[in-house]
Protein backbone atom coordinates (compact mmCIF):
# COMPACT_ATOMS: atom_id res chain seq x y z
CA UNK A 1 0.00 0.00 0.00
CA UNK A 2 1.35 3.32 -0.64
CA UNK A 3 1.34 5.81 2.32
CA UNK A 4 -0.29 8.65 3.00
CA UNK A 5 3.60 10.23 3.44
CA UNK A 6 3.55 10.07 -0.35
CA UNK A 7 1.87 13.50 -1.16
CA UNK A 8 5.12 15.17 1.31
CA UNK A 9 7.13 14.26 -2.07
CA UNK A 10 10.14 16.60 -3.15
CA UNK A 11 7.72 18.40 -5.65
CA UNK A 12 6.95 21.16 -3.64
CA UNK A 13 9.94 23.26 -4.53
CA UNK A 14 8.16 23.40 -8.01
CA UNK A 15 4.65 24.29 -6.73
CA UNK A 16 5.64 27.71 -5.12
CA UNK A 17 3.17 29.00 -8.15
CA UNK A 18 0.55 26.98 -6.81
CA UNK A 19 0.73 28.04 -2.97
CA UNK A 20 -2.86 27.52 -0.91
CA UNK A 21 -3.92 29.73 1.47
CA UNK A 22 -7.01 29.59 3.39
CA UNK A 23 -7.93 32.55 1.41
CA UNK A 24 -7.18 31.63 -2.23
CA UNK A 25 -8.03 27.71 -1.89
CA UNK A 26 -8.75 26.32 -5.48
CA UNK A 27 -12.00 25.03 -7.03
CA UNK A 28 -11.95 21.20 -8.05
CA UNK A 29 -13.91 20.63 -10.78
CA UNK A 30 -13.74 16.25 -12.59
CA UNK A 31 -15.94 16.17 -14.88
CA UNK A 32 -16.07 12.33 -16.52
CA UNK A 33 -17.57 11.20 -19.64
CA UNK A 34 -18.79 7.48 -20.04
CA UNK A 35 -17.84 5.05 -21.67
CA UNK A 36 -15.59 7.98 -23.81
CA UNK A 37 -12.56 6.77 -26.25
CA UNK A 38 -9.01 7.88 -26.92
CA UNK A 39 -9.98 7.71 -30.21
CA UNK A 40 -13.13 10.09 -29.25
CA UNK A 41 -11.88 13.64 -28.79
CA UNK A 42 -10.39 15.39 -31.94
CA UNK A 43 -7.56 17.14 -29.36
CA UNK A 44 -6.36 13.57 -29.40
CA UNK A 45 -6.00 13.24 -33.23
CA UNK A 46 -9.42 12.30 -34.32
CA UNK A 47 -10.53 13.75 -38.02
CA UNK A 48 -13.87 12.31 -38.20
CA UNK A 49 -15.75 14.12 -34.99
CA UNK A 50 -15.01 17.75 -34.02
CA UNK A 51 -15.21 18.30 -30.10
CA UNK A 52 -14.51 22.17 -29.29
CA UNK A 53 -15.02 22.37 -25.94
CA UNK A 54 -12.98 19.43 -25.27
CA UNK A 55 -10.24 20.53 -27.36
CA UNK A 56 -10.32 23.84 -25.95
CA UNK A 57 -9.51 22.18 -22.67
CA UNK A 58 -6.87 19.78 -24.17
CA UNK A 59 -5.42 22.44 -26.11
CA UNK A 60 -5.01 25.04 -23.56
CA UNK A 61 -4.07 22.91 -20.56
CA UNK A 62 -2.44 19.62 -20.22
CA UNK A 63 -3.41 16.46 -22.72
CA UNK A 64 -1.77 13.22 -21.20
CA UNK A 65 -1.39 10.89 -23.59
CA UNK A 66 -0.64 8.11 -21.13
CA UNK A 67 -3.89 8.86 -18.39
CA UNK A 68 -5.70 6.00 -17.31
CA UNK A 69 -8.51 5.04 -15.46
CA UNK A 70 -8.19 1.96 -12.37
CA UNK A 71 -10.82 -0.18 -14.90
CA UNK A 72 -12.52 -1.03 -17.97
CA UNK A 73 -15.96 -0.54 -16.27
CA UNK A 74 -17.85 2.08 -14.97
CA UNK A 75 -18.40 0.99 -11.25
CA UNK A 76 -14.65 -0.15 -9.98
CA UNK A 77 -13.06 3.20 -11.96
CA UNK A 78 -15.10 5.42 -9.97
CA UNK A 79 -14.59 3.43 -6.87
CA UNK A 80 -10.88 4.05 -7.38
CA UNK A 81 -11.18 7.31 -8.28
CA UNK A 82 -12.95 8.53 -5.23
CA UNK A 83 -11.79 6.23 -2.71
CA UNK A 84 -7.46 6.64 -4.04
CA UNK A 85 -7.89 2.64 -3.49
CA UNK A 86 -7.31 -0.03 -6.54
CA UNK A 87 -11.02 -1.55 -6.79
CA UNK A 88 -9.44 -5.07 -7.24
CA UNK A 89 -9.01 -4.95 -3.31
CA UNK A 90 -12.72 -4.82 -2.82
CA UNK A 91 -14.22 -7.93 -4.10
CA UNK A 92 -17.78 -6.18 -4.32
CA UNK A 93 -15.92 -3.10 -6.60
CA UNK A 94 -17.63 -4.51 -10.12
CA UNK A 95 -20.76 -3.12 -12.50
CA UNK A 96 -23.59 -3.05 -10.23
CA UNK A 97 -27.53 -3.18 -10.52
CA UNK A 98 -29.54 -0.35 -10.05
CA UNK A 99 -30.72 -1.33 -6.23
CA UNK A 100 -27.07 -2.58 -4.86
CA UNK A 101 -26.27 -1.03 -1.91
CA UNK A 102 -23.81 1.66 -1.37
CA UNK A 103 -20.18 -0.03 -2.49
CA UNK A 104 -18.20 2.71 -0.48
CA UNK A 105 -18.13 1.99 3.63
CA UNK A 106 -19.28 4.89 5.32
CA UNK A 107 -16.27 4.44 7.43
CA UNK A 108 -13.75 4.69 4.91
CA UNK A 109 -12.05 7.94 4.01
CA UNK A 110 -13.12 9.31 0.46
CA UNK A 111 -12.14 11.97 -1.69
CA UNK A 112 -15.07 13.79 -0.67
CA UNK A 113 -14.60 13.65 3.06
CA UNK A 114 -10.70 15.24 2.45
CA UNK A 115 -12.39 18.16 1.20
CA UNK A 116 -14.68 18.56 3.65
CA UNK A 117 -12.02 18.51 5.57
CA UNK A 118 -10.35 21.06 4.06
CA UNK A 119 -13.52 23.52 4.33
CA UNK A 120 -14.84 22.93 0.89
CA UNK A 121 -18.55 21.99 0.43
CA UNK A 122 -18.87 18.85 -2.36
CA UNK A 123 -21.54 18.37 -4.43
CA UNK A 124 -21.85 14.91 -7.09
CA UNK A 125 -23.92 15.49 -10.00
CA UNK A 126 -24.99 12.90 -12.39
CA UNK A 127 -24.12 9.31 -12.98
CA UNK A 128 -23.20 7.60 -9.59
CA UNK A 129 -22.99 3.54 -10.03
CA UNK A 130 -21.70 2.86 -6.54
CA UNK A 131 -24.77 1.46 -4.83
CA UNK A 132 -27.55 3.16 -2.78
CA UNK A 133 -28.84 2.41 0.18
CA UNK A 134 -28.29 -0.83 2.59
CA UNK A 135 -29.23 -3.35 -0.33
CA UNK A 136 -33.05 -3.34 0.19
CA UNK A 137 -33.86 0.06 -0.40
CA UNK A 138 -37.58 1.67 -0.62
CA UNK A 139 -37.62 4.51 -3.50
CA UNK A 140 -40.38 6.20 -1.75
CA UNK A 141 -38.55 7.12 1.06
CA UNK A 142 -34.92 8.79 1.81
CA UNK A 143 -32.42 6.37 0.65
CA UNK A 144 -29.46 6.29 2.50
CA UNK A 145 -26.67 5.68 3.20
CA UNK A 146 -26.02 6.98 -0.44
CA UNK A 147 -23.65 9.94 -1.55
CA UNK A 148 -23.72 12.46 1.85
CA UNK A 149 -22.38 9.20 3.94
CA UNK A 150 -19.55 9.47 1.87
CA UNK A 151 -18.68 12.90 1.97
CA UNK A 152 -21.49 14.37 -0.45
CA UNK A 153 -22.66 17.73 0.71
CA UNK A 154 -25.26 17.90 -2.33
CA UNK A 155 -26.21 15.61 -4.58
CA UNK A 156 -28.45 14.67 -7.61
CA UNK A 157 -27.67 11.33 -9.37
CA UNK A 158 -28.64 8.51 -10.98
CA UNK A 159 -28.50 5.38 -9.42
CA UNK A 160 -26.56 3.26 -11.42
CA UNK A 161 -26.67 3.99 -15.47
CA UNK A 162 -28.75 5.31 -17.92
CA UNK A 163 -30.04 1.61 -18.94
CA UNK A 164 -31.10 0.78 -15.57
CA UNK A 165 -33.77 0.78 -13.71
CA UNK A 166 -34.77 2.97 -11.69
CA UNK A 167 -34.95 5.63 -14.37
CA UNK A 168 -35.25 8.76 -11.79
CA UNK A 169 -33.12 11.01 -10.68
CA UNK A 170 -32.12 10.74 -6.52
CA UNK A 171 -31.17 14.15 -4.99
CA UNK A 172 -29.95 14.31 -1.76
CA UNK A 173 -31.32 10.79 -1.50
CA UNK A 174 -34.74 11.50 -2.52
CA UNK A 175 -36.33 10.28 -5.81
CA UNK A 176 -37.14 13.71 -7.67
CA UNK A 177 -40.91 14.35 -8.56
CA UNK A 178 -42.65 11.39 -6.99
CA UNK A 179 -46.11 11.10 -6.24
CA UNK A 180 -46.32 8.91 -2.63
CA UNK A 181 -49.74 8.44 -3.95
CA UNK A 182 -48.18 6.58 -6.80
CA UNK A 183 -45.10 4.89 -5.15
CA UNK A 184 -41.93 3.22 -7.04
CA UNK A 185 -41.15 -0.42 -7.41
CA UNK A 186 -37.77 -1.38 -8.32
CA UNK A 187 -36.85 -4.92 -8.45
CA UNK A 188 -33.77 -7.10 -10.19
CA UNK A 189 -35.46 -10.79 -9.79
CA UNK A 190 -39.24 -10.54 -11.23
CA UNK A 191 -41.72 -7.90 -12.60
CA UNK A 192 -44.40 -6.97 -11.31
CA UNK A 193 -47.91 -8.43 -12.26
CA UNK A 194 -48.91 -6.82 -16.05
CA UNK A 195 -45.73 -4.69 -16.87
CA UNK A 196 -44.83 -4.46 -20.14
CA UNK A 197 -41.45 -5.43 -21.01
CA UNK A 198 -39.59 -5.67 -24.45
CA UNK A 199 -40.72 -9.37 -24.55
CA UNK A 200 -43.98 -9.28 -24.00
CA UNK A 201 -44.64 -5.63 -25.88
CA UNK A 202 -42.18 -5.16 -28.68
CA UNK A 203 -44.65 -3.06 -30.40
CA UNK A 204 -43.86 -0.18 -27.46
CA UNK A 205 -40.42 0.33 -28.21
CA UNK A 206 -38.40 3.45 -30.18
CA UNK A 207 -35.40 1.60 -29.66
CA UNK A 208 -35.05 -1.90 -30.03
CA UNK A 209 -32.49 -4.45 -28.22
CA UNK A 210 -29.45 -6.27 -29.22
CA UNK A 211 -28.58 -7.97 -25.78
CA UNK A 212 -29.51 -8.10 -22.33
CA UNK A 213 -31.67 -4.90 -22.29
CA UNK A 214 -35.66 -6.34 -22.65
CA UNK A 215 -37.11 -6.03 -19.63
CA UNK A 216 -38.91 -2.69 -18.23
CA UNK A 217 -39.63 -0.20 -20.89
CA UNK A 218 -39.56 3.30 -19.71
CA UNK A 219 -39.82 6.42 -23.18
CA UNK A 220 -39.49 3.43 -25.67
CA UNK A 221 -36.49 2.13 -24.37
CA UNK A 222 -36.24 -1.47 -22.79
CA UNK A 223 -33.88 -1.53 -19.76
CA UNK A 224 -31.99 -4.01 -17.32
CA UNK A 225 -34.56 -4.34 -14.47
CA UNK A 226 -38.04 -4.69 -13.56
CA UNK A 227 -39.75 -1.30 -12.28
CA UNK A 228 -43.48 -0.06 -11.24
CA UNK A 229 -45.30 3.10 -10.94
CA UNK A 230 -43.58 6.45 -9.74
CA UNK A 231 -44.67 7.73 -13.17
CA UNK A 232 -44.38 11.59 -12.13
CA UNK A 233 -40.48 10.66 -11.38
CA UNK A 234 -39.50 8.81 -14.66
CA UNK A 235 -36.97 10.56 -16.16
CA UNK A 236 -37.17 11.43 -20.13
CA UNK A 237 -34.33 10.24 -21.51
CA UNK A 238 -33.31 13.41 -24.18
CA UNK A 239 -33.58 16.01 -21.32
CA UNK A 240 -31.32 14.44 -18.76
CA UNK A 241 -28.00 16.58 -20.21
CA UNK A 242 -30.09 19.81 -20.26
CA UNK A 243 -31.17 18.67 -16.20
CA UNK A 244 -27.75 17.92 -14.84
CA UNK A 245 -26.42 20.91 -16.54
CA UNK A 246 -28.51 22.86 -15.20
CA UNK A 247 -28.43 21.35 -12.01
CA UNK A 248 -24.45 21.81 -11.94
CA UNK A 249 -24.65 25.36 -12.97
CA UNK A 250 -26.97 25.86 -9.68
CA UNK A 251 -24.71 24.69 -7.68
CA UNK A 252 -21.56 26.82 -8.98
CA UNK A 253 -24.01 30.00 -8.51
CA UNK A 254 -24.76 28.74 -5.62
CA UNK A 255 -21.51 28.56 -3.98
CA UNK A 256 -19.12 30.92 -5.72
CA UNK A 257 -18.01 32.62 -2.94
CA UNK A 258 -16.64 29.42 -0.93
CA UNK A 259 -14.28 26.54 -2.14
CA UNK A 260 -15.86 23.95 -3.77
CA UNK A 261 -15.28 20.44 -5.17
CA UNK A 262 -18.11 18.91 -7.92
CA UNK A 263 -17.48 15.46 -9.53
CA UNK A 264 -19.97 15.99 -12.69
CA UNK A 265 -20.86 12.02 -14.10
CA UNK A 266 -22.04 12.59 -18.16
CA UNK A 267 -23.84 9.80 -18.97
CA UNK A 268 -22.96 10.00 -22.59
CA UNK A 269 -22.27 8.26 -24.76
CA UNK A 270 -23.42 5.20 -22.63
CA UNK A 271 -26.43 3.24 -24.16
CA UNK A 272 -29.12 4.06 -24.25
CA UNK A 273 -28.07 7.24 -26.56
CA UNK A 274 -30.57 9.40 -26.77
CA UNK A 275 -29.25 12.69 -27.11
CA UNK A 276 -31.88 15.97 -26.83
CA UNK A 277 -33.22 16.66 -30.38
CA UNK A 278 -30.92 19.49 -31.34
CA UNK A 279 -27.81 17.17 -31.12
CA UNK A 280 -29.60 14.32 -33.26
CA UNK A 281 -28.04 13.88 -36.52
CA UNK A 282 -25.25 16.57 -35.59
CA UNK A 283 -22.19 14.07 -36.07
CA UNK A 284 -23.02 12.02 -38.97
CA UNK A 285 -22.47 8.45 -36.87
CA UNK A 286 -25.72 8.05 -35.54
CA UNK A 287 -26.79 8.40 -31.58
CA UNK A 288 -23.44 7.37 -30.67
CA UNK A 289 -21.84 10.50 -32.08
CA UNK A 290 -24.90 12.69 -31.47
CA UNK A 291 -24.05 11.94 -27.54
CA UNK A 292 -20.67 12.73 -27.85
CA UNK A 293 -21.35 16.25 -28.63
CA UNK A 294 -23.94 16.41 -26.66
CA UNK A 295 -21.19 15.98 -23.80
CA UNK A 296 -19.03 18.63 -25.56
CA UNK A 297 -21.98 20.92 -25.24
CA UNK A 298 -22.31 20.52 -21.70
CA UNK A 299 -18.91 20.46 -21.07
CA UNK A 300 -18.76 23.81 -22.61
CA UNK A 301 -21.27 25.15 -20.28
CA UNK A 302 -20.05 24.03 -17.54
CA UNK A 303 -16.53 26.01 -18.35
CA UNK A 304 -18.72 29.11 -19.61
CA UNK A 305 -20.62 29.43 -16.28
CA UNK A 306 -17.20 29.29 -14.14
CA UNK A 307 -16.02 32.01 -16.50
CA UNK A 308 -19.36 34.20 -16.04
CA UNK A 309 -18.69 33.58 -12.33
CA UNK A 310 -15.39 34.83 -12.76
CA UNK A 311 -13.98 31.57 -11.18
CA UNK A 312 -12.03 30.44 -14.41
CA UNK A 313 -8.67 31.10 -12.89
CA UNK A 314 -8.88 29.29 -9.45
CA UNK A 315 -11.14 26.56 -10.40
CA UNK A 316 -8.66 23.09 -11.49
CA UNK A 317 -10.73 21.27 -14.10
CA UNK A 318 -10.35 17.90 -14.53
CA UNK A 319 -12.04 15.92 -17.84
CA UNK A 320 -11.59 12.07 -18.37
CA UNK A 321 -13.61 8.59 -18.46
CA UNK A 322 -14.24 5.99 -16.87
CA UNK A 323 -13.27 3.55 -19.44
CA UNK A 324 -12.66 3.17 -22.84
CA UNK A 325 -15.34 2.86 -25.71
CA UNK A 326 -17.75 0.41 -26.72
CA UNK A 327 -19.91 0.25 -30.04
CA UNK A 328 -22.59 -2.20 -29.80
CA UNK A 329 -23.31 -2.08 -25.67
CA UNK A 330 -26.89 -3.67 -25.89
CA UNK A 331 -29.27 -1.58 -28.21
CA UNK A 332 -29.65 -1.11 -31.85
CA UNK A 333 -28.98 2.29 -32.34
CA UNK A 334 -26.56 1.50 -35.93
CA UNK A 335 -23.23 2.30 -33.47
CA UNK A 336 -21.41 -0.19 -35.82
CA UNK A 337 -23.19 0.62 -39.33
CA UNK A 338 -22.71 4.42 -39.16
CA UNK A 339 -19.16 4.69 -37.20
CA UNK A 340 -17.56 4.91 -40.62
CA UNK A 341 -13.79 5.72 -40.58
CA UNK A 342 -14.49 6.49 -36.89
CA UNK A 343 -12.02 4.88 -34.83
CA UNK A 344 -13.23 5.27 -30.86
CA UNK A 345 -10.16 3.64 -29.97
CA UNK A 346 -7.77 5.51 -31.54
CA UNK A 347 -4.64 4.04 -32.31
CA UNK A 348 -5.53 1.40 -29.43
CA UNK A 349 -6.43 -1.81 -29.23
CA UNK A 350 -9.62 -3.36 -27.38
CA UNK A 351 -12.26 -0.97 -25.62
CA UNK A 352 -14.81 -1.56 -22.80
CA UNK A 353 -14.29 -4.56 -21.18
CA UNK A 354 -10.89 -4.92 -22.50
CA UNK A 355 -7.51 -5.31 -20.58
CA UNK A 356 -5.43 -4.10 -23.85
CA UNK A 357 -4.59 -0.59 -23.33
CA UNK A 358 -7.76 0.75 -24.64
CA UNK A 359 -9.85 -0.50 -21.99
CA UNK A 360 -8.14 1.96 -19.43
CA UNK A 361 -6.31 4.55 -21.53
CA UNK A 362 -8.71 7.11 -21.88
CA UNK A 363 -8.83 10.78 -22.47
CA UNK A 364 -7.20 12.70 -19.52
CA UNK A 365 -6.96 16.70 -19.62
CA UNK A 366 -6.19 19.07 -16.94
CA UNK A 367 -7.08 22.46 -17.18
CA UNK A 368 -6.61 25.60 -15.25
CA UNK A 369 -7.23 28.99 -16.96
CA UNK A 370 -3.45 30.90 -16.37
CA UNK A 371 -2.20 28.72 -13.81
CA UNK A 372 -1.14 25.61 -16.13
CA UNK A 373 0.60 25.87 -19.49
CA UNK A 374 -1.09 24.53 -22.53
CA UNK A 375 1.33 20.64 -23.01
CA UNK A 376 1.27 17.61 -23.87
CA UNK A 377 2.65 15.37 -21.60
CA UNK A 378 3.59 11.20 -21.68
CA UNK A 379 3.74 11.19 -17.79
CA UNK A 380 1.46 7.88 -16.55
CA UNK A 381 -1.26 9.74 -14.46
CA UNK A 382 -4.12 7.95 -13.19
CA UNK A 383 -7.76 8.84 -11.61
CA UNK A 384 -6.32 6.58 -8.66
CA UNK A 385 -3.85 9.52 -8.19
CA UNK A 386 -6.51 12.54 -7.66
CA UNK A 387 -6.62 12.18 -3.93
CA UNK A 388 -3.07 12.42 -2.71
CA UNK A 389 -2.46 14.94 -5.54
CA UNK A 390 -4.94 16.99 -4.77
CA UNK A 391 -4.35 16.50 -0.72
CA UNK A 392 -0.68 17.94 -1.69
CA UNK A 393 -2.24 21.17 -3.58
CA UNK A 394 -4.22 22.13 -0.99
CA UNK A 395 -1.93 20.93 1.81
CA UNK A 396 -3.94 18.66 3.68
CA UNK A 397 -3.19 15.31 5.34
CA UNK A 398 -4.58 12.07 4.21
CA UNK A 399 -6.10 9.65 6.87
CA UNK A 400 -5.46 5.87 6.60
CA UNK A 401 -3.16 4.48 4.13
CA UNK A 402 -3.99 4.52 0.06
CA UNK A 403 -2.89 3.06 -3.11
CA UNK A 404 -3.40 6.79 -4.51
CA UNK A 405 0.38 8.42 -5.39
CA UNK A 406 0.97 12.34 -5.27
CA UNK A 407 1.75 12.96 -9.46
CA UNK A 408 0.70 17.10 -8.58
CA UNK A 409 3.81 18.48 -10.12
CA UNK A 410 2.80 15.68 -13.27
CA UNK A 411 -0.96 16.91 -13.24
CA UNK A 412 -0.04 20.70 -13.58
CA UNK A 413 2.64 19.95 -16.28
CA UNK A 414 5.49 20.94 -14.36
CA UNK A 415 7.63 17.89 -15.13
CA UNK A 416 6.57 14.19 -16.68
CA UNK A 417 7.35 12.26 -13.62
CA UNK A 418 4.30 10.33 -13.35
CA UNK A 419 3.96 7.02 -11.86
CA UNK A 420 6.28 3.85 -12.40
CA UNK A 421 3.68 1.44 -12.31
CA UNK A 422 -0.52 0.31 -13.09
CA UNK A 423 -2.29 -2.15 -12.39
CA UNK A 424 -5.45 -2.20 -14.28
CA UNK A 425 -8.28 -4.23 -14.29
CA UNK A 426 -11.52 -5.40 -16.46
CA UNK A 427 -13.86 -7.75 -15.02
CA UNK A 428 -11.54 -9.17 -12.04
CA UNK A 429 -9.04 -9.36 -14.56
CA UNK A 430 -5.23 -7.60 -14.13
CA UNK A 431 -3.39 -6.48 -15.82
CA UNK A 432 0.46 -4.61 -15.62
CA UNK A 433 1.68 -1.64 -16.87
CA UNK A 434 5.56 -0.16 -16.19
CA UNK A 435 7.65 2.31 -18.13
CA UNK A 436 6.86 1.59 -21.80
CA UNK A 437 5.68 -1.88 -21.47
CA UNK A 438 2.13 -3.30 -20.84
CA UNK A 439 2.00 -7.11 -19.27
CA UNK A 440 -1.26 -9.25 -19.43
CA UNK A 441 -1.02 -12.16 -17.36
CA UNK A 442 -2.35 -15.95 -19.20
CA UNK A 443 -6.14 -15.72 -18.81
CA UNK A 444 -8.55 -18.74 -20.12
CA UNK A 445 -11.85 -17.55 -21.83
CA UNK A 446 -13.62 -15.98 -24.92
CA UNK A 447 -11.39 -13.88 -27.09
CA UNK A 448 -14.50 -11.47 -27.24
CA UNK A 449 -17.74 -10.75 -25.73
CA UNK A 450 -21.08 -9.54 -27.51
CA UNK A 451 -20.32 -6.54 -27.65
CA UNK A 452 -17.67 -7.65 -30.28
CA UNK A 453 -14.59 -6.13 -28.05
CA UNK A 454 -11.57 -7.71 -27.49
CA UNK A 455 -10.99 -8.53 -23.73
CA UNK A 456 -7.23 -9.39 -23.48
CA UNK A 457 -7.87 -13.17 -22.76
CA UNK A 458 -4.26 -14.60 -23.82
CA UNK A 459 -4.00 -18.57 -22.54
CA UNK A 460 0.12 -17.52 -22.92
CA UNK A 461 0.12 -14.13 -21.35
CA UNK A 462 1.02 -11.41 -23.54
CA UNK A 463 4.29 -8.53 -23.27
CA UNK A 464 3.34 -5.27 -25.50
CA UNK A 465 6.43 -2.62 -25.98
CA UNK A 466 4.01 0.06 -25.96
CA UNK A 467 6.83 2.46 -27.54
CA UNK A 468 7.28 0.53 -30.59
CA UNK A 469 4.47 -1.14 -30.77
CA UNK A 470 1.02 0.89 -29.48
CA UNK A 471 -1.74 -1.23 -31.53
CA UNK A 472 -0.54 -3.89 -29.35
CA UNK A 473 0.31 -6.09 -32.56
CA UNK A 474 3.08 -8.05 -31.68
CA UNK A 475 3.11 -10.01 -28.14
CA UNK A 476 7.62 -10.76 -27.62
CA UNK A 477 6.45 -12.58 -24.48
CA UNK A 478 8.27 -15.52 -25.70
CA UNK A 479 11.23 -13.49 -27.68
CA UNK A 480 11.56 -11.23 -24.09
CA UNK A 481 11.10 -14.10 -21.84
CA UNK A 482 13.53 -12.82 -19.12
CA UNK A 483 11.41 -8.95 -19.20
CA UNK A 484 8.02 -10.76 -19.04
CA UNK A 485 9.29 -12.83 -16.01
CA UNK A 486 10.40 -9.91 -14.29
CA UNK A 487 7.57 -7.73 -14.77
CA UNK A 488 5.40 -10.83 -13.78
CA UNK A 489 7.00 -11.39 -10.76
CA UNK A 490 6.58 -7.85 -9.78
CA UNK A 491 3.06 -7.63 -10.95
CA UNK A 492 2.38 -11.03 -8.42
CA UNK A 493 4.27 -8.89 -5.84
CA UNK A 494 1.65 -5.68 -5.76
CA UNK A 495 -1.27 -7.72 -6.10
CA UNK A 496 -0.77 -11.25 -3.80
CA UNK A 497 -3.71 -11.74 -1.72
CA UNK A 498 -5.94 -10.16 -3.79
CA UNK A 499 -6.76 -12.34 -6.98
CA UNK A 500 -6.80 -15.35 -8.47
CA UNK A 501 -5.43 -16.08 -12.20
CA UNK A 502 -8.49 -17.42 -14.27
Amino acid sequence: MKSKVLYFSASLLALNAFAVTGKNKPNIVIILADDLGYGDVSAYGCKTIHTPNLDKLANEGVRFTQGYATSATSTPSRYGMLTGMYPWKNKDAKILPGDAPLLISEKQYTLPKMMQDAGYVTAAIGKWHLGMGDGNVNWNKTVKPGAKEIGFDYSNLIAATNDRTPTVYVENGKVVGLDPNDPLEVSYKDNFPCEPTALTHPEMLKMHWSHGHNQSIHNGIPRIGYQKGGKSALWVDEDMADYFTGIAKKFLTENKNKPFFMYFGLHQPHVPRAPHSRFVGSSGMGPRGDAILEADWSVGEIINHLEKLGLLENTLVVFSSDNGPVLNDGYNDQAVELVGDHKPAGPLRGGKYSLFEAGTRIPFVVYWKGKVKPMVSDALVCQLDFMASIAALIKQPLKGDFDSQNILPALLGKNKNGRTDLVIEANGKLAYRAGNWALIPPYKGPKRNLTGNELGNLAEGGLYDLKADLGQQHNVSSKNRKKYEKMYKRFLGITKGYTELK
